[in-house]
């Protein structure tokens, strides 16, 4: 039997949080932190609205997570975006101590596989789940952007 709170389930949630990003005219990467099937954060790029290069939308959900847990530490929690992370962002979920990582669409320039970035050794990494819906709000994005310029 599959459980409704499955990598599918969070994913659309991190999809989402995309969608938003994509409404705010935003990167449309979207986040959720999940401990024991209850998302505890919910989050998404916003580096233009806080003219903030840091505030990916990895950066917010760990920000987020860490204050509803009431300690800097999210073992047992799983991160879901809707893109690889990016090195800064691996860094921070490094320092985190995470368990789980799932990613939607590779990013094959800039994300932390290209740069051999390296996790915690007790987290664990997978990704594509949703990658086609994720990829594509992306694209559909940056050629929109592209033909505004």
């Amino acid at each position: 039997m599959i459980t409704p709170y499955d990598d599918t389930y969070f994913m659309k949630k991190a999809l989402q949080e995309a969608q938003e990003a994509y409404r705010k005219n935003e990167i449309p990467v979207g986040a959720v932190i999940v401990v024991e099937n209850q998302i505890i954060a919910r989050a998404h790029n916003l580096t233009e609205t806080l003219h903030d290069v840091t505030a990916h939308a990895e950066m917010q959900a760990i920000t987020a997570a860490a204050n509803y847990l009431g300690g800097k530490y999210l073992k047992g929690c799983t991160l879901y975006v809707t893109l690889e992370p990016c090195q800064m962002c691996a860094g921070a979920l490094y320092w985190s101590q995470i368990s789980n990582i799932v990613y939607g669409a590779r990013d094959e320039h800039r994300g932390c596989i290209a740069y051999n970035t390296t996790l915690h050794p007790k987290t664990e990494l997978r990704g594509g789940i949703l990658k086609e819906e994720a990829a594509g709000l992306l694209k559909r994005f940056f050629i929109e952007r592209r033909n505004l310029n």
